[in-house]
């Protein structure tokens, strides 16, 4: 069995947020087919959860060091000063890449699970290097620093995006084989990465909702639901955005509306937003979250930034709730408009659709059938690691193909070939 080393910025566990759930999904299905070592610095909460996750790990061997890097003026300074992204320079250890050095030779395989594990690719690594990009994440930045608001936070945003996109670029290039979103692989492709090392992935939802009986209308009530880390700038200005312009004109209609608002650590935006209204609620983690599908009548993912696709979006499609949602919402998804979801470009449309929903039982029904067909037909898990299992097989066998013919032809054995990425990878480490 041929071994792989698994390289992520953060423990994959627990699986509450999109990025977290394809992470840990990935790692499993990897775990099927190789010797895993799993490496990733312990952020924020992560060493909480550490024990746990062993309990229930796919993997061989675990590499894991602390690592407390807050998101502050100083240590952006910080990440200029070290030539890296704001969070690259938060996930990077190097006792962590010290040990990451001295044990990649003994793998066949690293898989880069997201741009900001690019620091601990060795810069000697010989074997087959996978980068899974989870998204374009320059893409957020950039459409952060076009919000109105503070124009020192909006200068440094765009800064950021500049700064990530090259990192981002830079790790494809090394790569022998790059995952990406076919938005995010167009936009690889633009920045000159050769299309024939790209393949599709995509990030999904829970797919085994799909097992679940339909919804019906008359069980649901008059509420809404919304359901997603409330930490995150991206969901809270959305969300803020959404209780300031489109909750009220939605009252004038149906003022005894309720919208159940799901998720750990609401910002104080949110909290000081949502108090105006009785009908809302903070629910904070719910670990059972049927109830809140099979009550609520309509999702909303009213996201005005981010990039690539929404696992909120996703799960509430593949439970059947019809979902309105903007173009950055629905990005990534192949869907028809009000067909499969409601796609809303204006505070104005978004009322519109959404007090459709709350009201026609047929438009409802429609919905809620055709987004779970949509799921069950293009979007899930096992169709996607598949493919991916069959692009990683090819591009081992390229790689090792190339390497034999070129110590065939030399007589001798091949030159290492370098896997670092330019403005990441820490000098001290090539001496290791």
């Amino acid at each position: 069995m041929k071994k792989l080393l698994f390289l992520t910025p953060e423990l994959p566990f627990p699986p509450q947020s999109g990025g977290k759930v394809k992470s840990l999904k990935l790692l499993d299905a990897m775990a099927e087919r190789y010797e895993v070592t799993l490496v990733s610095p312990l952020k924020m909460e992560d060493a909480n959860y550490l024990s746990q996750f062993k309990e229930r790990s796919p993997c061989k061997r675990h590499l894991h060091e602390r690592v407390q890097v807050t998101r502050s003026a100083k240590n952006l300074l910080a990440s200029y000063l070290a030539n890296r992204p704001l969070n690259v320079h938060r996930s990077y250890c190097p006792k962590l890449a010290a040990q990451v050095a001295k044990l990649a030779p003994e793998h066949d395989l690293i898989l880069v699970d997201h741009y900001e594990a690019s620091v601990y690719v060795p810069w000697d690594y010989q074997g087959t290097v996978v980068y899974h990009a989870h998204n374009a994440y320059h893409q957020l930045w950039n459409r952060y620093a076009r919000l109105p608001g503070n124009l020192a936070y909006r200068l440094a945003a765009f800064i950021e995006a500049h700064r990530v996109r090259r990192a981002e670029v830079d790790i494809a290039e090394k790569a022998d084989l790059v995952f990406a979103a076919p938005n995010d692989a167009e936009t690889l492709m633009h920045f000159g990465i050769a299309g024939d090392k790209i393949a599709h992935t995509y990030h999904l939802g829970d797919d085994s909702q799909l097992r679940l009986p339909a919804l019906q209308f008359a069980n649901t009530e008059k509420k809404l639901m919304y359901v997603g880390f409330l930490g995150w700038e991206a969901n809270v200005v959305g969300l803020v955005w959404f209780l300031e312009n489109v909750w009220p004109s939605l009252l004038e209609t149906h003022p005894d509306l309720h919208f159940d608002i799901v998720g750990k650590n609401p910002d104080k935006r949110l909290q000081d937003a949502a108090a105006i209204y009785p009908g809302i609620q903070l629910r904070g983690f719910v670990q059972d979250l049927q109830e809140i599908y099979e009550s609520a009548r309509v999702s909303v993912a009213p996201l005005l930034f981010g990039s690539g696709m929404k696992v909120k979006v996703l799960d509430a499609m593949a439970r059947g709730i019809p979902t309105v949602t903007t173009p950055v919402g629905a990005e990534g998804v192949e869907y028809v408009n009000n067909r499969h979801l409601s796609v809303a470009t204006s505070a104005e449309e978004m009322a519109a659709v959404t007090l459709k929903l709350l009201e026609d039982s047929e438009l409802w029904n429609r919905m809620c059938r055709n987004s779970r067909e949509l799921i069950q037909e293009r979007y899930t898990w096992r169709q996607l690691f598949s493919g991916m299992h069959d692009a990683i097989d090819n591009a081992i066998y390229k790689r090792e193909s190339a390497l034999n013919e070129d110590n065939t032809d030399s007589g001798a054995r091949p030159a290492k070939v370098s896997h670092s990425v330019t403005g990441t990878a820490d000098p001290a480490l090539q001496h290791v």
